[in-house]
C-alpha cells in the first residue's frame, strides 16, 4: 500500500485557506493517512492541518507601506519556517499563492533537494512579467486555475497544469438566491446590495470609507434598499466603525464573513478587486469594482500593469463587462452611480442583466473541473518523479 506523504504548505489570507482546504481534500482522498503542516488557516486546520502560524500574518498588500512595516516580521517567520522545514524535510512543499512569500522560500528548499509545488500561477499575464525566472527556480510543477496559464508557462520551460479553478466547483451554476435571503433575515422582494470591501487591513483603510460613503448616497437615492456587508471576523468591529462614522450603522448588515451567502443574496454587488470579484462572477452577479491603495503602492502598480483590466471578470472575458472605478476615480458619487445604474437596468434593460448571466454562465463552464482530484493526481506525479 502506498505511505501517504508528508506535505508541508503556506496558505496566505483567506482565499488562499479556502483554496488549500480543497486540495487537502484531494489529497486526504489520495491519501487518507495525509500529514500536512505550515503557515494555514481555518479551513486547513478543520482538515487536520497543524498551524505553525496562522495565514493572517501574510495578509498583506502585495506593494504597500503595511508591507514595508511588517517585513521584519514576515521575514523572520520564513527564516524559522525554511530551517524548519530543512531539518524536518517533508516529501513536498505547496506553496498557495502568497508569491512574495513563498517563491523565495520554495527556491531554497528545492535547492536543498525538497519537491516543491506553486498552486495557483502567480499572474504574470496581468502584472508581474518579471516574475517568471522566479518561478522557473521555485517550482517542480505549477497548478494552474486559468486555461490559459499552462501553455504560457511552458512557453518558459516551466512544467505546468490546469486544475480548472476550486471556486467554480464549489459555487452552484444557479445559486439560489431565496435560500440565502432567508438565511439573511432578507425578503425575495427586497432590492439587496452586497458591499465586500476586502479581507486585508489596508483594504478597511483605505476602500471601506469610499464604498460606505457611496453606500449612503444609495441610501438617499433608494431608501428601501437592503445593504450586507460580510465582514471577516478579525475585521468586523473597524468596519462597523466605518459604518458608524458613516452613520449608517443602523442601514449596513454588517455580517461575520458568509460572503458566499451575500453573493448568493444580493442583486448587485460593490466589490474590491481580487478573488472576490471572480466569486461574484460565479455567483452571476452585476458587480462595480473598487479599489484604492496607498498612492506609493498605486504608482509602482500602474507601472507593471500589463493589461487594461484590473478586475478578474474582465480580465478573464477580455473586455469591460463590468465596470472598474480605481484609485481617484473611486469617487463615492461614481461608485453610487455606476451600483444605481445596475439596479436602473434590472428594471429597464433586463436584455443587459440577461447577457451578462450568460457571460458569467460561460465563465463558470470553462472554470469547472475536479480542482481537488486534478490537483492530487500532479502532486503524486512530482512525488513519483526522480530528482
Amino acid at each position: 500500500m502506498e505511505t501517504s506523504p508528508r506535505i508541508a504548505m503556506v496558505a496566505g489570507e483567506t482565499s488562499g485557506d479556502l483554496l488549500a482546504g480543497l486540495l487537502i481534500d484531494g489529497m486526504q482522498a489520495h491519501w487518507p493517512g495525509l500529514q500536512s503542516c505550515g503557515i494555514g488557516g481555518p479551513q486547513m486546520q478543520r482538515r487536520g492541518f497543524a498551524a505553525w502560524w496562522p495565514s493572517e500574518k501574510l495578509a498583506v498588500h502585495g506593494y504597500s507601506m503595511e508591507v514595508l512595516r511588517r517585513l521584519r516580521e514576515l521575514l523572520a517567520i520564513r527564516k524559522q519556517l525554511r530551517e524548519r522545514l530543512l531539518r524536518d524535510r517533508p516529501d513536498v512543499f505547496i506553496g498557495v499563492d502568497a508569491p512574495d512569500f513563498n517563491l523565495g522560500l520554495e527556491a531554497d528548499l528545492r535547492t536543498a533537494g525538497i519537491k516543491t509545488v506553486h498552486f495557483v500561477c502567480p499572474s504574470i499575464w496581468a502584472w508581474r512579467a518579471d516574475r517568471i525566472e522566479k518561478i522557473r527556480r521555485a517550482a517542480d510543477h505549477v497548478l494552474c486555475i486559468f486555461p490559459f496559464e499552462p501553455a504560457l508557462l511552458e512557453q518558459h520551460g516551466i512544467a505546468a497544469t490546469y486544475v480548472g479553478h476550486p471556486l467554480a466547483g464549489v459555487i452552484p451554476m444557479e445559486p439560489d438566491r431565496s435560500a440565502a435571503r432567508a438565511q439573511l433575515g432578507l425578503q425575495d422582494e427586497d432590492a439587496v446590495l452586497a458591499i465586500l470591501p476586502g479581507s486585508r487591513s489596508a483594504e478597511v483603510q483605505y476602500i471601506t470609507p469610499r464604498f460606505f460613503e457611496a453606500a449612503a448616497l444609495i441610501h438617499q437615492a433608494l431608501p428601501a434598499m437592503k445593504m450586507i456587508v460580510p465582514a471577516v471576523p478579525a475585521l468586523q468591529n473597524r468596519i462597523e466603525q466605518a459604518a458608524r462614522d458613516c452613520g449608517l450603522g443602523h442601514v449596513l448588515q454588517v455580517i461575520p464573513g458568509q460572503s458566499h451567502t451575500a453573493l448568493a443574496a444580493c442583486d448587485v454587488t460593490l466589490i474590491a478587486s481580487g478573488t472576490a470579484t471572480l466569486e461574484a462572477a460565479l455567483f452571476k452577479r452585476p458587480m462595480v469594482i473598487g479599489y484604492r491603495m496607498h498612492p506609493l503602492s498605486w504608482r509602482l502598480m500602474r507601472r507593471k500593469q500589463l493589461q487594461p483590466w484590473v478586475g478578474l471578470p474582465n480580465i478573464l472575458c477580455r473586455e469591460f463587462v463590468v465596470p472598474e472605478l480605481l484609485q481617484d476615480n473611486a469617487t463615492p458619487q461614481a461608485l453610487a452611480e455606476a451600483v444605481l445604474q445596475w439596479f436602473d437596468a434590472q428594471e429597464h434593460q433586463p436584455a443587459r442583466i440577461s447577457a451578462l448571466h450568460q457571460r458569467f454562465t460561460l465563465l463558470h463552464e470553462s472554470l469547472q473541473r475536479n480542482t481537488p482530484r486534478l490537483a492530487a493526481d500532479a502532486i503524486q506525479k512530482v512525488l513519483a518523479s526522480t530528482a
